[in-house]
């Protein structure tokens, strides 16, 4: 079996090439000439042919060493370009981050602040999931998630919490509903109409639920659908009217028959959370994008 080229000696080899001469590649190299002109010897046994020609004032290329050179030379670059790539991962310059997400985040600030984050940073990759509140940090305790979005309604999740966005609850109603003006609308007034709701495991429908048994009023939902999208759908088919924050109805209202209000109840001011596990452990990409995202609300 042939024995491999070995890394040292394939630099030895290029100085004394660059320099045409043993003596000089030693001093440059900082290693006896005596070395130096073995490390040689045995390199061209090995690869079975004359490097060098050796003359009195130097040495010069063979064909073959000509050959070896090139090479040589590329093998040298390949290597600086993986310490080069190597040092980004180091420096946290390349690399992935897993975000968990709620549904909240994802479908009203999450594509705008990747965006502007992945713009500065064109060699990082984000891993986005979406996931329910307690699935989210549940994956961030686990290790699954990076950072993790999710309900501030979460109670006490052991983590590394910061302030995402705040967001407003509104209500979705179709045209011509009773309910349809640009008023607030009291949650005892929302409870009294058939309702679209999401299903269980969403922190927003939990949210509402809460509420309303803290209000001792009867829910009456006639669809429970999986997505904010089928929600709106719903709702604009006539099946009932539902809650959903600001961001998730706005952009659509144009477009449909749709009509929004504000949720008359101090609770209808939400906050969404980002968390981490330990923000003092964070490699440098996290930290970069955790910055990225609290920086609305860094003072909080």
């Amino acid at each position: 079996m042939r024995k491999r080229l070995d890394l040292v000696t394939l630099e030895l080899f290029v100085a004394v090439a660059t320099a045409r001469s043993i003596a000089q590649a030693a001093t440059s190299e900082n290693i006896a000439a005596s070395a130096i002109s073995k490390r040689i010897s045995d390199f061209e046994a090995q690869v079975g042919t004359p490097l060098f020609y050796r003359q009195q004032k130097g040495v010069e290329l063979t064909p073959a060493g000509e050959e070896m050179l090139r090479h040589a030379k590329d093998l040298q670059r390949m290597l600086d370009r993986i310490d080069d790539h190597m040092s980004d991962f180091a420096q946290g310059l390349r690399g992935t981050v897993r975000i968990s997400a709620n549904t909240s985040s994802i479908t009203q600030f999450l594509p705008e602040d990747l965006a502007l984050f992945v713009a500065d940073h064109p060699d990082m990759r984000i891993d986005l999931t979406e996931q329910t509140s307690d699935e989210i940090v549940l994956a961030v305790r686990d290790g699954v998630a990076d950072i993790g979005i999710f309900s501030g309604m979460i109670p006490d999740p052991e983590l590394d919490v910061y302030t995402y966005r705040r967001d407003t609850l509104m209500v979705l109603t179709p045209e011509g509903h009773p309910l349809g003006t640009d008023g607030p609308i009291s949650f005892t007034e929302f409870s009294m109409h058939d309702l679209v709701g999401l299903q269980k495991g969403s922190s927003l429908q939990a949210f509402i639920e809460k509420r309303a048994a803290e209000q001792e009023l009867e829910l009456r939902t006639r669809v429970e659908v999986l997505s904010f999208d089928g929600v709106r759908r719903m709702v604009e088919a006539g099946l009932g009217i539902a809650i959903l924050p600001l961001g998730a109805v706005e952009p659509y209202l144009t477009a449909s028959n749709l009509r929004m209000a504000p949720v008359a109840e101090p609770w209808a001011e939400r906050t969404l959370k980002v968390a981490v596990r330990d923000t003092d452990a964070l490699a440098r990409p996290i930290r970069s994008l955790m910055a990225h995202l609290t920086s609305e609300f860094a003072d909080d």
